[in-house]
């Protein structure tokens, strides 16, 4: 009984983008006894826009939902009746530039001033991805003393920017248990989001443009 009502009170919590990841996640079936096997997902909400586009080229017949916007492109744009202002542009991006704007979205975007899902935590992190290709760990010192120094240029972190540093995963244990190593892979793993463009600063309500900043990716 209270292990459903605790269920139900994380659920929502949740954002809607949560509950959807949580929701269509790959699970393996614990109680197999062979290899693990992979657990049915129910896809019977899920939008196959690649079924609607075959179907519309074909016969020009689409679900009773799903509406076909004049945007006069050289491609089908799809829209949502009960979802207004959202559009599917079918093929906008070709496999190269999806990989590209991959690359980006690890490498580049969430480089400081940028913050991410992790600044609230470790503060700005640099080079993120470069390190777990280098197999690195992000080690908070806690005999070092804290700094709030990316806090003048308009990074928000945690205020203990300073105590935060990749380095090899073989130094750590020289260190002893003043360090809490955490893995660059799980950081990267963990990565949810990041910010681009000019960084807001929420004490002055204005975008605090004397910041040195990114320039939004411009396609």
């Amino acid at each position: 009984m209270y292990g459903s009502d605790k269920a139900i009170t994380d659920d929502t919590d949740r954002t809607e983008f949560r509950k959807t990841e949580k929701k269509y996640k790959l699970y393996y079936d614990q109680n197999s006894k062979r290899k693990k096997q992979p657990k049915q997902v129910d896809l019977s909400e899920v939008l196959d826009f690649k079924s609607f586009l075959d179907s519309y080229h074909q016969n020009g017949e689409l679900p009773p939902e799903i509406v076909v916007v004049d945007c006069r492109f050289d491609r089908p744009v799809f829209g949502l009746e009960s979802r207004p202002g959202f559009y599917f542009i079918p093929g906008a991006l070709s496999v190269d530039e999806q990989c590209r704007w991959i690359r980006e979205s690890l490498m580049s975007f969430p480089q400081p001033p940028n913050r991410t899902n992790h600044n609230a935590i470790y503060g700005p992190i640099n080079d993120l991805f470069i390190a777990v290709k280098e197999r690195k760990v992000l080690v908070e010192d806690e005999n070092m003393p804290a700094s709030s120094d990316y806090a003048s240029n308009g990074c928000v972190g945690n205020g203990d920017t300073r105590r935060w540093s990749f380095c090899e995963e073989d130094s750590v244990l020289l260190r002893g248990k003043s360090c809490k190593p955490v893995s660059a892979s799980v950081l990267l793993r963990k990565l949810r989001w990041s910010t681009l463009g000019l960084q807001f600063d929420w004490s002055k309500v204005i975008a605090a443009s004397v910041f040195f900043t990114f320039a939004i990716p411009v396609y």
